[in-house]
């Protein structure tokens, strides 16, 4: 679907907030994230049909309201919001956008799905990225940034675990692997996107056994 004029301002400005807000980050969660996940869902959108022009905003503004970044998930979403509403966008595209990036979040498995297309799109394109090569170095830059170790033995992965826990225990970056990104194949919503999970997850999974090799001394 082509996106039309008047839409390709509202992405130029969304872009330059995006890397306003973001560009510092140390996260994992930056501004060159944000740029990934856009190409990414843009390239899902006209391989699965979806409207290109709400994919791209929402993967552009994903990050400005996630809760890990703003004092609290109302902050981040109601930050969000007031930039929407200085857009010329109608209501529908508006709230369309804002359903999106507040419900595509991981958040320890306990969100819904995702109701439309769109938002399978959104989220396909930012759980790509948190499968693969990228995502390994992401995840460590992430541990380091909240004071978590590499990797600790008497500190077993978590099977089942609340929100509020997946955020705050302590834990370690080879054990977020169990707890999140090898589980994240599985939970692709579109065929397009499924095909390049299956090809990141073997690497992230052949990467993990090598680690472990390692640190008992086998290879």
């Amino acid at each position: 679907m082509e996106i039309i004029a008047e839409h390709k301002r509202i992405l130029e400005e969304a872009e330059r907030f995006a890397r306003t807000e973001l560009e510092n980050d140390p996260t994992g969660h930056d501004w060159w994230h944000v740029r990934r996940v856009v190409r990414m869902a843009e390239r899902l959108a006209a391989q699965e049909g979806a409207d290109a022009f709400i994919c791209a905003l929402a993967a552009l503004l994903h990050d400005v309201a996630d809760e890990k970044l703003n004092e609290s998930k109302e902050s981040g979403l109601r930050k969000a919001d007031d930039w929407l509403d200085g857009q010329p966008l109608d209501e529908e595209s508006r709230r369309h956008v804002l359903e999106i990036i507040a419900t595509m979040s991981y958040n320890a498995g306990a969100n819904p799905p995702m109701r439309t297309l769109e938002g399978q799109v959104v989220q396909d394109a930012d759980r790509l990225d948190a499968i693969g090569a990228i995502a390994i170095a992401r995840t460590f830059l992430y541990a380091g940034w909240i004071g978590h170790p590499i990797y600790d033995p008497d500190l077993p992965p978590r099977d089942a675990m609340t929100p509020k826990e997946y955020r705050r225990d302590k834990s370690t970056a080879i054990n977020h692997f169990y707890e999140k990104l090898l589980k994240l194949k599985d939970k692709i919503n579109t065929a397009s996107a499924r095909e390049i999970a299956e090809e990141r997850h073997r690497y992230m999974e052949q990467y993990v056994e090598r680690f472990l090799s390692e640190w008992e001394g086998r290879s």
